[in-house]
């Protein structure tokens, strides 16, 4: 695991499992920081505290995302 800088810390990417459609859409514009089940295609979240160099696909998700299940939480 990888030490986190103070301005990833910052940042913070919340997935509400429950509210999943298991739609795909958040792998397909970040799969650094998303994944999803092999058993029902719900949601994974990889990384909770992305760097900034993944902050723009992160933004994506949460924009497409059809359940809006995604939140980024910039402290």
């Amino acid at each position: 695991m990888r030490a986190e800088t103070e301005a990833e810390a910052a940042v913070e990417v919340e997935l509400d499992v429950p509210k999943c459609v298991a739609s795909g859409q958040c792998v397909m514009a970040s799969p650094e920081v998303f994944d999803q089940r092999d058993e029902d295609g719900v949601a994974i979240l990889l990384e909770r505290h992305p760097g900034a160099d993944l902050l723009d696909g992160v933004r994506e998700a949460v924009a497409i995302c059809p359940a809006a299940a995604i939140r980024l939480v910039e402290r």
